[in-house]
């Protein structure tokens, strides 16, 4: 984990990303999606760094999906270090963000509720 890199504007985890190593991340202005991300374009408009600072509950552009808005959620609720904490603490026991290409063991939820005790517990 490089938990330098924290969290991306739209919930995804820089920090676990296999792509980590060549991205710049959003916030670099080097970002290849930097044209078409609603997320950066938003949060950039909006004056905040991410959109779990964001008081609306919004679920345009990536946070449409269950990854990305289950961790914005989870750091609303709990805070950026908290989802840090957790995430370092389930990659350590075994927990992959990234198995096959970029769906690992966060994927697959259907219910924001069970992701965010999944990234609480590391258990499904």
């Amino acid at each position: 984990m490089k938990r330098e890199l924290g969290i991306a504007r739209c919930g995804l985890a820089c920090c676990l990303c296999s792509e980590n190593a060549n991205c710049s991340g959003c916030a670099s202005g080097e970002c290849p999606d930097k044209d078409w991300c609603e997320n950066l374009k938003c949060s950039v408009e909006k004056g905040i760094s991410n959109c779990f600072l964001c008081e609306s509950d919004c679920k345009k552009g990536l946070l449409s999906k269950i990854k990305p808005y289950g961790f914005t959620l989870f750091a609303k609720r709990y805070g950026v270090e908290s989802l840090l904490d957790c995430l370092e603490r389930n990659e350590k026991n075994g927990v992959v963000y990234h198995r096959e290409g970029i769906i690992g063991d966060y994927d697959g939820f259907d219910d924001v509720e069970k992701l965010i005790e999944f990234i609480s517990t590391g258990h499904r």
